[in-house]
């Protein structure tokens, strides 16, 4: 009996309820099945959606039912015939099987030994064999090719398909897991677009992330064909993905935005084979069921295939439903165990459950009741899931597919908890596995070199390869396959920056101000605007964007079918299918994956697009940096701004909103280039230099994302200096304002918002201690480390060529004195150049947890305002004996700086 935690996986909708008349109940069954046996369950489907809808309408209870038995979905009445020629498939599937094992055993010869996963493919083989001969479209297809999110572990599947399309080499198979030391023929060893551009298409082997990014590439799609961009009403977007990566909180989060934008473009297929990396995905439970439930409930079109054709007959015959019954009650422990056993083992511990079940497979042998099939591995119901997906109208579809790990390696392999590390067969497997394939490779080849088992392919004249094409070039061409050629689009002229280089007058305006009204301008250019895709996660009000409400409008499929609370304001909000803006919600995950589908369209699409994505600071690299690093792997393009950034900027809102490490969290991705702007004009001069690295025709790589911290404190927008040193700008320095009066030198290094604080120091400098200091505004500390860094390895590697200056050293050039650097980051951002400088050098940071205070309270309490800069550079020249020892002491006191009331560094205002 099943144990009291799993009442929920069982058929008993009629428990608890008394049955006042027996006779009456056993004529409706009777007639249910007379209907089912003269009209087929098409017909019974209808009668009984029929009822439950006049049920509800007459207030009878009737429960919900989320979970259905465990049996296919699909009754074998309504199984389309399978459209191929099966036997020539799973003949080239056997050689698939064979080739994707050798390759990974291959890989594990001793002097190599780097791994990889034999057992994942052998599971999930049918499941790709059924779409890439049927289903999935090429990129040369008429309506466009499909996305296809593949398992990050069954790579080497399509490595070993790739091999026998013509598209990859022995010697490239050969160079699984070795990137750099078999280059060029290195392959790597999960989807990584980045290390193989003209192949994977999606990353995925961050688990969780390719069901969050597929489901919003499915709704970017429909974005791309409601804005008349590009028709993309004949594409589909395919996900394979694991039982247990369903436990990743991303992989079920963002199900209701698949249902609620009506997403019938998109198919989820779960390899169901009951196991994670360690063991059992639901050892007491049943997670098939317990996915069934989740997706229905979230609004999805659920279609489960358990089990092979050879139990359709069963299933016939158990007429008063006790197989099913044991079915349902049977928890995955068992049913992993059971195909780790023997068909005498299933035999005894499953059917033997009931005297009923095991004479329904009395006149059955053990190997006959082995070979009852999963539904997974089974051409014919692969199918018809599949194809009633792609023609299911109205929701998402995810297909419940039941599978074993490591299919037909042998018993050393298949459902063992070990399998996913299992990386080498031994010569008694790669004989048990040749011989289960009928693979031509004879026991010599096999003994004389454990590691040396050949790859097969049977020619490309063998009718297995001819058929195999042939369904490649019916169904438009090769699957993975990225094509990335970006066509070229007009950039913005050079008026959509002219605003922001005009500063802001009497007014005050933050840096995040400043670039929405670049963002803004931007929409406006004619062919270049509706390239722009902003990104929101509910904070549009907050960051000034409710301007773009009435003309970009917010993207929604649906419409706007309610009254807007505001609708008699001049910023109403405003929903269109045809929207611009794509509004996430509370949704920072799902804005990063809408990102990642908008800056990768050049190479998914052809068509580029630019996406704008504008955030909480805190909320981006500390939240979603795995993300980032999957959009990085997938190439991705666009603009990701950190808004309301720094720790002591967005003062009110307390330690969980007080950024003050993003930007060195955006360090350790190669693809981020940040930049910490103190004004417009910066911005302006930043976001056209990102437009042309990223979307221009420059010989440079385009593959990075440009992230810029802006503030929401308000000041004075200054004037674009008319000698201004744009270099500098962009590469991550310049001379701001020199000092105007003599005495000893210091330097003062500021970033972003703290660049008015460097600038309100070295007038304390002057009119107090007589100290002559120059003010430098660091636009990208991280840029100027990247240099160095550079600068360092070019000399390592050609000791004899001389050393190059990194380009901070020689904007510092004759810059002498010490050098004190601050911005609203931790102390380890300025110490980035610390090496590459020869100045003495300080760093002052906000090195600790934010708090809700005011900004004076906050930077003097972290020692990084205006006086902690005075004290800190008169300090250094103390210690160089420039000026009198005791001027330090004098200014702490003098500037009251232990007292955390007396900083006056900073302003109110700005939103929060």
């Amino acid at each position: 009996m099943p144990s009291s935690s799993n009442h929920h996986i069982l058929s008993g909708l009629t428990n608890n309820l008394h049955d006042s008349d027996t006779e009456e109940t056993q004529e409706w069954l009777e007639s249910f099945e007379d209907l089912i046996e003269t009209q087929g369950t098409a017909r019974a489907q209808y009668i009984m959606r029929s009822l439950l809808q006049r049920a509800g309408a007459k207030s009878v209870g009737v429960p919900m039912v989320t979970t259905t038995d465990y049996v296919n979905t699909i009754p074998v009445d309504q199984e389309p015939e399978f459209p191929g020629d099966e036997e020539i498939e799973r003949r080239y599937r056997a050689f698939l099987r064979w080739n994707a094992a050798v390759m990974v055993h291959r890989a594990q010869r001793p002097e190599i030994g780097v791994g990889g996963h034999i057992s994942s493919y052998a599971g999930v083989a049918t499941l790709y064999e059924v779409g890439l001969n049927h289903f999935f479209r090429g990129p040369d297809h008429p309506g466009g090719g499909d996305q296809v999110y593949w398992q990050g572990h069954s790579a080497p599947g399509n490595y070993a398909r790739a091999y026998l399309e013509g598209r990859l080499t022995e010697e490239q198979l050969d160079g699984f897991r070795q990137e750099k030391t078999k280059a060029p023929n290195g392959l790597p060893s999960y989807p990584h677009p980045r290390n193989l551009p003209d192949f994977w298409q999606f990353p995925t082997v961050s688990m969780g992330l390719g069901p969050m990014n597929a489901i919003y590439q499915a709704q970017f799609n429909r974005y791309l064909h409601n804005r008349g961009i590009k028709d993309t009403s004949d594409q589909r977007v395919w996900a394979f993905l694991g039982d247990g990566e369903m436990d990743e909180p991303e992989s079920r989060g963002l199900l209701q935005l698949a249902a609620n934008d009506k997403l019938d473009n998109l198919t989820f297929v779960v390899n169901c084979n009951l196991q994670r990396l360690d063991g059992p995905v639901r050892g007491n439970g049943k997670i098939v069921q317990e996915l069934e439930a989740f997706f229905r409930g979230a609004g999805w079109n659920v279609v489960k295939v358990l089990w092979g054709r050879e139990w359709d007959a069963l299933l016939e015959k158990d007429q008063d439903g006790e197989l099913v019954r044991i079915m349902n009650e049977t928890v995955d422990g068992d049913f992993q165990t059971y195909k780790a056993e023997s068909g005498g083992f299933v035999r005894d511990h499953f059917f033997g459950k009931s005297p009923k079940t095991k004479e329904l497979v009395a006149d059955m042998t053990d190997d006959e009741i082995w070979e009852l099939k999963r539904g997974a591995h089974d051409y014919q119901k692969v199918y018809a899931a599949y194809k009633a997906a792609v023609e299911h109208k109205g929701q998402p579809t995810v297909v419940l597919a039941q599978g074993i790990k490591g299919y037909g390696l042998g018993t050393h392999f298949e459902a063992r908890n070990a399998t996913h590390q299992m990386k080498k067969l031994t010569l008694e497997d790669l004989k048990t596995f040749r011989d289960h394939l009928r693979i031509p490779v004879s026991d010599e080849e096999l003994e004389s070199d454990l590691y040396g088992a050949p790859y097969y392919h049977p020619g490309k004249d063998s009718p297995e390869i001819k058929y195999m094409l042939e369904r490649r070039r019916e169904l438009g061409g090769f699957v993975p396959e990225r094509r990335h050629e970006q066509p070229e689009i007009p950039l913005p002229s050079e008026a959509a920056y002219k605003s922001a280089k005009k500063g802001s007058g009497k007014q005050m305006a933050a840096t995040t101000m400043a670039f929405v009204r670049i963002l803004k301008d931007l929409l406006r250019e004619k062919e270049f605007g509706k390239r722009i895709v902003p990104i929101v996660p509910d904070e549009a009000r907050t960051f000034g964007m409710d301007s773009f409400f009435p003309t970009a409008k917010i993207y929604n499929p649906n419409g706007q079918n309610y009254l807007s609370v505001d609708r008699e304001l001049m910023l109403a909000y405003k929903e269109s299918p045809q929207g611009q803006i794509l509004h996430a919600g509370i949704n920072e995950a799902g804005s990063a994956a809408a990102f990642t589908a908008a800056g990768t369209a050049y190479a998914t699409h052809g068509e580029p697009m630019v996406p704008v994505y504008i955030f909480y600071s805190m909320f981006g690299f500390q939240r979603t940096g795995d993300s980032f690093w999957a959009a990085a792997d997938q190439m991705a393009r666009g603009f990701i701004i950190g808004a309301t950034a720094g720790r002591t900027t967005l003062t009110g809102e307390g330690l969980q909103h007080a950024d003050g490490h993003s930007p060195l969290l955006a360090a350790t991705n190669p693809a981020v280039i940040h930049y910490d702007p103190a004004y417009g004009y910066e911005i302006a001069h930043i976001v056209e230099r990102g437009l042309e690295h990223m979307y221009g025709t420059g010989d440079e790589d385009h593959n990075v994302m440009y992230y810029l911290t802006v503030y929401n404190e308000p000041i004075q927008q200054p004037a674009e200096p008319e000698d201004v040193d744009v270099e500098g700008i962009l590469k991550g320095i310049y001379l701001l304002k020199p000092a105007e009066n003599d005495g000893p030198r210091a330097q003062l290094l500021a970033s972003g918002v703290a660049v008015p604080w460097a600038l309100e120091a070295q007038r304390l400098l002057a009119e107090d201690w007589g100290v002559s200091a120059d003010v430098w505004s660091v636009t990208s500390w991280i840029e100027l480390r990247r240099d160095g860094l550079a600068a360092e390895r070019e000399s390592f590697l050609n000791p004899g060529d001389g050393t190059r200056t990194p380009f901070v050293a020689q904007q510092l050039a004759g810059a002498t004195g010490p050098i004190v650097a601050v911005s609203d980051f931790s102390s380890d951002l300025p110490d980035k150049i610390r090496q590459f400088v020869p100045n003495e050098f300080a760093s002052l940071g906000a090195d600790d947890f934010g708090f809700s205070d005011t900004r004076a309270g906050a930077r003097r309490f972290f020692k990084i305002d205006s006086h902690s800069m005075v004290v800190r550079a008169l300090e250094m020249l103390a210690k160089r004996g420039e000026i009198d020892w005791r001027a330090p002491g004098e200014a702490i006191e003098k500037y009251a700086l232990l007292d955390v009331n007396a900083g006056t560094t900073g302003n109110a205002g700005g939103d929060a």
